[in-house]
């Protein structure tokens, strides 16, 4: 049994969250706009520190209020007000929830009327990729209460902010990798024909909460004879057998950040174009490695991979992007896609996920977590096997 590997501290210090407010006030104050509210689980973990699994019930909801100056102000039902002397907020404001007449909305509103004196504009979630986490009806009551501001997204602002990750990020995300890495090469030594897609997955899952993952929200698995035509199912009960090709997907979590890659195995003989396919879908991660640095977009690193698969005789990629951003949710803005114009800065954190369909119904696709840095980008875990790996048990 090997042993677990070293995690990271958890948390951060006061100071990051300073530093994030900061930059986010700095955007506020270019555009005019007087506070900001947050109402959903990464937004507003990232400004507060406040961590708990109660973003699983959607029984009480959750505000976080962040003025033009100061400190992050906390609106929040009274169960959870002693979570905070574990943060850096100070100003907690609550409300005994749940309380459906009126669920924190009159509250939240005064709170932001309080700090919303000059521009009157107030941000919010507004845009792709982004939900409110609150009925439409109390957030239409909460526009009423606001009917001398007005509402703007700041969604694009946000995501400009996270993308961007501090070294205290990337070591979590590095951890994340590295269990993931580890399990599945405990999966390599212990595949064998006879399992169901369903006792893989369960396998490694297991292993990677035994080295040091929080949680695995998201493991899924295909398999068919010789590729599989999906890769957001399962995983099922279907028995592996020889002639079969499994990927398992997945995303390891430690302290809120993902991992999110996968690999590939056969299961004895496969045919000749399999093996291609999955050499090729290999190249393709290289052309992208290679290419993927400062001041190149996103659509750079599409046509580099998609070249490849291209040359090798794709037939087309149904996925819709080759790669996403990557950190407090399993998959972040930007995309890899074709024509995609936002330039790669150091510090984000990528996945390079090329995918073609080789064959009627069959699939190959390949994916790695790469972090930009000043000169190119850096692997966050060991490289996948440059040849389909075959299980003979």
């Amino acid at each position: 049994m090997t042993n677990i590997l070293t995690a990271p501290s958890r948390g951060f210090e006061h100071s990051e969250f300073e530093i994030r407010t900061e930059k986010l006030q700095s955007r506020m104050a270019g555009q005019q706009i007087d506070a900001v509210f947050f109402t959903t689980e990464p937004e507003f973990r990232y400004f507060s520190g406040f961590k708990s699994q109660f973003w699983e019930s959607p029984t009480r909801p959750w505000f976080l209020v962040v003025p033009a100056k100061g400190k992050p102000i906390a609106v929040v039902p009274e169960i959870g007000v002693a979570g905070f002397e574990q943060t850096w907020i100070e100003d907690v404001r609550s409300w005994p929830s749940p309380r459906p007449m009126d669920d924190g909305v009159s509250l939240l509103a005064d709170t932001l009327k309080s700090v919303a004196k000059g521009s009157h504009h107030i941000g919010a979630m507004l845009g792709p990729e982004t939900h409110l986490r609150m009925p439409a009806a109390n957030y239409q009551t909460l526009l009423e209460h606001l009917r001398s501001h007005k509402i703007v997204d700041v969604s694009e602002i946000i995501r400009d902010l996270r993308s961007i990750k501090s070294s205290a990020e990337v070591e979590k995300l590095r951890f994340a990798c590295d269990v993931t890495a580890a399990g599945f090469d405990y999966l390599l030594n212990n595949l064998k024909a006879g399992m169901t897609e369903r006792q893989a997955c369960k396998a490694m899952h297991l292993e990677m909460l035994r080295l040091g993952a929080d949680s695995c929200p998201y493991l899924i698995s295909a398999s068919g004879r010789g590729g599989y035509d999906n890769i957001i199912m399962g995983p099922t009960d279907r028995q592996l057998t020889q002639g079969d090709v499994l990927i398992i997907d997945t995303g390891a979590n430690f302290d809120g950040y993902f991992s999110d890659y996968d690999r590939n195995f056969a299961f004895g003989d496969v045919d000749r174009a399999t093996h291609d396919a999955y050499e090729a879908v290999y190249a393709s991660t290289e052309a992208g490695l290679n290419i993927a640095a400062p001041g190149r977009t996103t659509g750079d690193v599409w046509k580099a991979m998609w070249s490849v698969l291209e040359d090798a005789g794709a037939l087309g990629n149904d996925v819709g992007r080759m790669g996403h951003g990557l950190g407090m949710q399993l998959t972040e803005w930007p995309s890899n896609v074709e024509g995609g114009d936002v330039v790669l800065q150091a510090g984000m954190i990528l996945t390079l996920e090329p995918g073609m369909t080789f064959s009627s119904g069959k699939m190959m696709v390949h994916e790695e977590n790469i972090l930009i840095t000043d000169n190119g980008c850096e692997m966050l875990h060991k490289r996948a096997w440059s040849t389909l790996p075959v299980i003979t048990r």
